[in-house]
């Protein structure tokens, strides 16, 4: 690798979590480059402390992942053998933490802990958009409520404003009687 390292900063790293077959994880090569080491040197200390990588810590990628991967980011470089042979190995949070304590170096521990921090406030970034969601979906259902509710006082109020056609109602004031009505109501 090169004398330049990245700066170690949580937002530099979450910028390298990837969320693939329902984790968040990180290629090999962003941990290579974050670690200070070359992808080959980082992948033959996996293969040599292997029992220390379950599948829950690391996988490789399918080749349709890879080519996923590829076509959504530009990882080809120019020239003839610039690109990978292989499908990278990702790590979870937990496998990145172990490939720090397999690298042992001074980098390594302190990319270690940038690591574990970035993936708690990530966690935590998710935890509080849920509580979000949630109280957005409660105040969404209890506004639903009040607006059935105006709305069936808008109508009861528009029925009471409007004359209906039958209510027919005496004038205010003396008006004589038709005897004729008298007589047939008296029947």
């Amino acid at each position: 690798m090169t004398d330049k390292q990245p700066p170690i900063t949580i937002t530099n790293i979450e910028t390298k979590i990837l969320f693939i077959r329902g984790q968040k994880v990180m290629l090999d090569s962003d941990l290579a480059e974050l670690y200070g080491v070359e992808i080959r040197a980082l992948n033959q200390a996996v293969k040599r402390n292997a029992e220390r990588f379950p599948q829950d810590f690391m996988f490789q990628l399918t080749p349709e992942e890879h080519e996923s991967l590829r076509s959504q980011f530009v990882t080809l470089k120019a020239g003839r053998g610039q690109h990978r042979k292989y499908a990278p190995y990702v790590f979870t949070e937990h496998g990145a933490l172990m490939l720090g304590n397999v690298l042992k170096s001074e980098r390594a521990v302190e990319v270690s802990i940038m690591v574990v921090r970035t993936f708690v406030h990530l966690r935590e970034l998710v935890s509080s958009n849920n509580e979000l969601s949630l109280k957005l979906d409660k105040l969404e259902r209890k506004f639903a409520g009040h607006d059935r509710a105006i709305s069936e006082l808008i109508n009861t109020l528009r029925q009471l404003m409007s004359p209906s056609v039958s209510d027919k109602k005496r004038p205010i004031g003396f008006a004589p009687w038709d005897k004729n009505e008298t007589k047939q109501t008296n029947k």
